[in-house]
Parts: structure tokens; sequence; C-alpha cells
């Protein structure tokens, strides 16, 4: 598969998606349409088991590419699909079924926060800048930022960054919540590669996966339907190998050796 600004490295069952679209590795169509390309080779990878997301160089996504809004004016059809596409985006992120951290390295800003934000957890560098400026151009976040804003730092906070486009560096970021850590520059990724492995060492993608739909899908429909597929979900992993394999290892008091079947 051919990808202009988006490259995929590995470590071990942990892939390494990487934004290099110089100078500011901005969320051109083409790059979106790259990243799209990305995770779904990833979805479907039985190797890969958990994502890094990063950018290359000092950014980790300045936001969207500004000079393509201009082909937009007046079209509202064209404006719109603008936004789906980049919607599109951070759902299929966000609806990955193995966990997906970002590593932000540098400025996540417009764009690149969305998609940040549609990661399942975040780390940022002490200096990174974090914000939706997109008011300053008579503009409103349009991948999903109002939405996924609010649903981590709460109604008041994202109304103040959004209408005063505020901007967080990592450390401000982390105060509020929306980051899991700031930590320095140049162990930004090391410490996302950590958090990733963390979250699948050890554990069956059978039961990662159905946990991660349980809570992703969970946020956006009511509390009888979450613990309706809650059960559901529950109750299939009786089904699996891997749930005898870890039931039994603990009466066993040793350690399972799961075959994610």
């Amino acid at each position: 598969m051919s990808l202009k600004t988006v490259s995929i490295s590995r470590e071990g069952a942990v892939s390494i998606v990487e934004v290099n679209h110089p100078p500011a590795n901005t969320l051109s169509s083409e790059t979106i349409a790259d990243l799209r390309k990305a995770f779904k080779q990833l979805a479907d990878d039985n190797e890969t088991q958990a994502i890094v997301v990063t950018g290359a160089g000092r950014f980790f996504i300045a936001g969207a590419d500004i000079k393509e809004f201009t082909d937009a004016f007046g079209d509202y059809e064209k404006a719109y699909g603008m936004a789906e596409a980049g919607q599109a985006l951070c759902d299929e992120i966000e609806q990955m079924k193995k966990p997906v951290v970002a590593a932000i390295n540098g400025a996540a800003l417009g764009g690149g926060l969305e998609l940040a934000m549609a990661c399942d957890l975040r780390i940022a560098a002490d200096d990174a800048i974090l914000g939706l400026p997109e008011l300053n151009l008579g503009l409103i976040p349009g991948f999903g930022g109002t939405q996924r804003l609010r649903n981590i730092v709460g109604t008041a906070k994202a109304v103040e960054m959004v209408l005063t486009s505020k901007q967080l560096n990592g450390k401000e970021a982390f105060e509020v919540g929306l980051v899991q850590a700031s930590v320095a520059k140049d162990e930004v990724i090391d410490t996302a590669l950590a958090l990733a492995k963390s979250l699948i060492e050890g554990r069956s993608m059978t039961s990662v996966t159905r946990a991660l739909e349980c809570i992703v899908k969970g946020e956006n429909e009511s509390l009888e339907h979450g613990l309706e597929r809650e059960r559901n979900r529950f109750a299939e992993l009786f089904l699996t190998e891997d749930a005898k394999e870890g039931v039994t290892a603990f009466i066993e008091k040793r350690k399972p050796k799961f075959k994610h079947k």
C-alpha cells in the first residue's frame, strides 16, 4: 500500500503511525486519506495489537490544511465533505478494536487535537501546544472537536477553550484531564509505547476488543443500551478459549497463555 504522508513501523505488537507532511504535518485531504488507509491496514493486521500515532519532526499535527479551505468558499457541499472526511477518520480511530495512544510530540491544533481526542489515551510533551483555534478563522471545529472535547474535559471547559481559542501546554492539558501524562519531549514516544504495551501485555485481545467497544460505544447511548451490550459481550467471552484459559490459570495460580481466540 502506497502512503505519501504517513509511515508505519512496528515495535513488537505495537505499530507506530507517523504523520510526515512537512512543514507542519497538516491534515490535507491526502493526509486524511493516507491515515484512513493506514488505520484500515492495521485494523486488519493480526500482528498489531495496539497503535501509537505521532508526528514527524517538531509537530504532532498542526491542524487542517487551511489553504484547502479556500476552495470551499461559497460551496456548502464541498465544506460539508471536508468535515465529513475528517470526522470519518476520527470516528474510525475511535472505533478501532485495538487501543490507540496519541504521542503528542509538538503542536496539536485544530484537526490535530481532534484526531488526538479520537485516540483512547494521550501522552503530551510538556511544551506541546494543544487547542482548537478555529473561531479565530470565523469557523468552528469540524472533525468532532466540539463533541469529544466536551466529553473529555466537561462542557464548561470545552466552551472556554473553543470560544476563546485558548491553547494549553502539555502540563496544563494534563491538569484538565485532556491528556493522561505530560513528559519531557524526548520521552513522549517511549512513554506512549510503554503505555500501549501495558494495555495489551498479558491480556487476551478477545477481551480487549470487547472492553473497548463497550466503553466507546456506550458513551453515545443510553445506560440501558450500554448495559445490554456489556451483558452480551460478557456472555460471548464464555464461548472463547481465552476466557476458559484465563479463569483456569487464575484458579491454578499461574500466568495464562492466551491465544487470542
